[in-house]
């Protein structure tokens, strides 16, 4: 494949970028910003328990106002989510409007909270000029009870009972609903909703195209109460919306079977079983459809919540448009002959926009396109301020007192109101902070300027605690997520640097000093011994040990992870090599590039040679680092289990060119210091074979062990999958045992699914594939080659006979991840190996979902079905772009 560089004529869309950048049009104020889940959220939970799930429960959603988002079916919001767009439908059986996305709660799924829906990214772009999403919506009635019945029957070693398994998308007896946005301004968007009935018998649809304001009157005093009015001129309906924030707009709408007013309120009657103050709630709507009963929807000309209702009657294989167009402007022919003109050069535009990411064959087009897709579609408002969250409203009645001491309860100067990349729009509608640092490496091959303000975002004084610490993610902002926020910064920079010529020192500076903040806090608080091996706890790898690392560790020991102590060195290399980047145009930042790389040779020395008698965590008789296990008494217990964790030294490694060294006199000098004086009180060779004229190269382990973990990582029976690195060695398909203190904790290789309830259940790391971590290597093996070139070679597989160079094997890899997606010659793809019958299907087969992670054996999609956050990295393996 060819990476398209600076040498070309700019796109329509890259053009629409520079100029939002350049003028005062804001061309990202609209976006498909809409969250598809607010409820069982921890900041719509006020309860005192903590128990989000239960206090705010999808039955409830139709009925109470939320106080903190919106959500919605394929939605459209401004960028403050205060003018909020999105499809209600209902196909006269259901019991309820279909509002928002159906999806399992933490507790009722077998392998946690999980969308029970079928929907599709399909378009969208950095502006959001052109998008579009695709929902099939059953035509008989929705298996509410059976999808939550029939996982609750099902233990955690069974799959999860899906949409597909019901049979009710059998005979094609359901509607294909395509859900289209042209930009024809910046705040002129026309919208198009296709319904197609993929049956071939008649059926009928209820579709209400649904725009409401988020409710902020009921929380908070002194606010104006915005207003969607009916209007009506030169013979044309539609009707304005009047926002003291957001300003003043007009939605208009091909004419309607009803025009339909609520307000978007708590039904107290519901909810509270209090009496309302008037009739015009939230749920007025559903109501009204499921009822058929309109007299009251109809009976109002405004609101704050309104929907056109089109009652379709559609023959079998027929399709409907319907049109409509929310914009600042007055216009008197809406629809006329340039709505269409525009959806058809918006969307050429599209197409010409991601061909210079990348020219690939078609296959792996398709798939780079619906990524990036759905990491643009996960783009949503999020708005959480933790001190008002606490405190409570002044018009409602104040959170019980448990709050002020519970989750989250430290963290009352984080205040979020901004556009966030979220991980899943359903399963993780919130942000996590090392999710978003890989998200971010994939947003700069398309946007780099939204990337650098995302990451920057996370060091800001209104995020960042004042110790320097990350908040990690809604559910425990106190959690530790790996610090791969300066690795994802280096990433971006270079990205930027091979698309345009242009490497941005500004935001290196800004970020590396923000993060000199957070790499104190690392150090002061996960180095307990002060002896540079690192704890870390959680870490992001949910249930990789034998115990919960998060806390209870048996013994009360601690648990000295040699991922912990990775990440910290992987850390130092990221922050050296940035202060290297900017002391080219700045000198004064050499000091800190040495400061780094003592830094760097002093964790590097301590994991290599950290023995207690004869326990070290480097194991000499099986070329490993094991986690140990260092009690009260001194003791050191081994944890010996073949994972990611004690794979992930292989990371830590950055070849540092001659002529670097050159234009950066004082730091060479260090190197030179370091080499002659300092190695000789150093127990171990960390610095080795480096002379004045050559390249340097700093790894975390040597070349000894890097050729063991590399032959391991290779090994077919152990590590390497046909798609991808495994996240436990497969000879843990005999399961690992230890007794501490009298009790056994064992973990065995689980490719798919977790057998377990830690965190959650809803993830596991003990044999899937997961995209961040198989990312991690592929760079680092590509980093590896950097320095040796060819002259370093391995079987690959280990065993084979076959030998390849570290480029070779780096390219190996991520093709081996891209074949998750890709067609076989039986037009299979290995993500849907359990429905793989149905995308063969002509309205399902070239529909993609990127998963959260993927069977260690098989390359089945797993977890969270819409997770394009971070497996979006395959956009990066099919453009080739470190």
């Amino acid at each position: 494949m060819t990476i398209i560089t600076k040498n070309r004529m700019h796109t329509e869309e890259e053009k629409r970028l520079e100029e939002n950048k350049t003028t005062t049009k804001d061309w990202l104020k609209w976006g498909s910003y809409l969250s598809e889940r607010q409820w069982g959220t921890v900041r719509e939970d006020y309860s005192a328990n903590g128990n989000a799930w239960e206090y705010f429960p999808h039955e409830h959603a139709r009925s109470r106002a939320y106080r903190w988002g919106e959500d919605g079916i394929a939605g459209l919001s401004d960028n403050f989510g205060n003018i909020c767009f999105g499809l209600a439908l209902w196909n006269g059986k259901d019991a309820i409007l279909k509002e928002r996305l159906f999806g399992l709660t933490g507790p009722q799924g077998n392998h946690g909270e999980d969308v029970k829906e079928l929907y599709y990214y399909l378009e969208n772009t950095p502006t959001h000029s052109y998008m579009k999403h695709l929902y099939k919506y059953p035509q008989n009635e929705f298996p509410y009870a059976a999808l939550v019945q029939k996982n609750k029957e099902r233990n955690r070693n069974e799959t999860e009972y899906e949409l597909l398994d019901t049979g009710i998308f059998n005979q094609n007896a359901y509607f294909d609903v395509f859900t289209e946005y042209a930009k024809a301004d910046n705040e002129d968007i026309l919208i198009k909703i296709t319904v197609c009935n993929r049956a071939s018998s008649p059926a009928s649809l209820h579709l209400l195209p649904s725009l409401c304001i988020r409710n902020i009157w009921s929380y908070k005093d002194k606010v104006k109460k915005p207003l969607i009015k009916a209007e009506k001129k030169d013979e044309q309906t539609y009707v304005s919306i009047t926002h003291h924030y957001v300003g003043n707009y007009n939605l208009y709408f091909e004419e309607a079977d009803k025009l339909l007013f609520t307000e978007n309120e708590t039904n107290m009657e519901v909810i509270y079983s209090q009496p309302n103050n008037h009739p015009y709630k939230k749920d007025l709507f559903h109501k009204a459809v499921t009822s058929n009963d309109y007299s009251l929807a109809t009976k109002r000309s405004e609101g704050t919540k309104f929907a056109p209702l089109y009652h379709l009657q559609l023959k079998g294989n027929e399709q409907r448009v319907i049109k409509l167009r929310l914009t600042k402007n007055q216009e008197k022919t809406p629809f006329d002959s340039s709505f269409e003109a525009t959806f058809t050069a918006r969307e050429k535009e599209c197409i010409e926009f991601y061909k210079t990411i990348t020219d690939c064959k078609e296959e792996e087009s398709t798939i780079q396109r619906q990524a990036f897709a759905g990491l643009l579609w996960s783009k949503n408002y999020y708005n959480y301020e933790v001190e008002t969250w606490l405190n409570g409203d002044s018009k409602l009645s104040l959170p019980p007192i448990e709050r002020q001491h519970g989750r989250n309860s430290e963290w009352k100067t984080l205040r979020n109101h901004d556009i966030l990349s979220m991980p899943d729009a359903w399963e993780y509608p919130w942000y996590a902070a090392w999710d978003s640092a890989f998200h971010c490496t994939s947003f700069a091959l398309i946007d780099p300027e939204f990337a650098k303000k995302q990451l920057l975002l996370f060091t800001k004084e209104w995020y960042m605690a004042p110790n320097g610490q990350i908040p990690a993610y809604e559910w425990n902002f106190s959690d530790v997520n790996p610090p791969v926020q300066a690795w994802a910064a280096l990433n971006i920079y270079k990205i930027e640097r091979k698309k345009t010529g242009r490497g941005d020192i500004k935001f290196l500076k800004r970020i590396f000093n923000k993060l000199a903040l957070n790499f104190t806090w690392w150090v002061n608080r996960l180095d307990s011994h002060q002896n540079n091996v690192f704890q870390g706890g959680f870490l992001g790898l949910d249930n990789i040990g034998v115990f919960d690392r998060s806390h209870g560790i048996p013994g009360n020991g601690i648990l000295e992870q040699v991922d912990g102590t990775s990440w910290m060195a992987l850390y130092c290399l990221n922050m050296l090599e940035i202060s290297l980047e900017i002391a080219m145009d700045d000198d004064s930042y050499e000091d800190m590039a040495t400061k780094y790389f003592g830094h760097f040779v002093f964790i590097a020395e301590t994991l290599n040679t950290r023995c207690l008698g004869d326990v070290c965590t480097w194991d000499a008789q099986e070329d490993f680092f094991y986690d140990q296990l260092v009690l009260p008494t001194g003791q050191f217990i081994p944890i010996k289990v073949r994972s990611i964790a004690g794979m992930l030294s292989l990371a830590a490694v950055l070849c540092i060119k001659k002529e670097t060294l050159d234009r950066l006199p004082k730091f060479k000098e260090s190197v030179l210091w370091f080499k002659k004086y300092r190695m000789e009180n150093l127990k171990f060779p960390v610095i080795q074979n480096y002379t004045e004229d050559n390249d340097f190269l700093l790894s975390l382990v040597p070349k000894n062990r890097m050729k063991k973990l590399m032959e391991t990582l290779l090994d077919e029976k152990e590590f390497l999958s046909p798609y991808g690195i495994r996240s436990l060695s497969k000879i843990h398909e005999t399961p690992y045992n230890i007794v501490i203190n009298g009790v056994n904790y064992s973990i065995n290789y689980e490719p798919a699914e977790s057998t377990t309830a830690m965190f959650g259940g809803n993830s596991n790391w003990r044999g899937p594939i997961w995209f961040p971590m198989n990312y991690l290597f592929i760079e680092a093996i590509r980093e590896y080659y950097s320095y040796t070139g060819d002259n370093t070679t391995f079987e690959y597989p280990s065993g084979s006979g076959k030998h390849l160079s570290l480029k070779e094997i780096s390219d190996a890899l991520s093709k081996r991840l891209i074949n998750i997606f890709e067609k076989d010659k039986q037009g299979n793809r290995p993500v849907n190996a359990l429905h793989q019958k149905t995308y063969q299907d002509a309205h399902f087969k070239d529909y993609i979902l990127f998963y959260e992670y993927f069977h260690g054996d098989n390359g089945r999609g797993i977890g969270a079905s819409h997770q394009t956050g971070w497996t979006a990295l395959v956009t990066n393996l099919i453009s080739g772009i470190k």
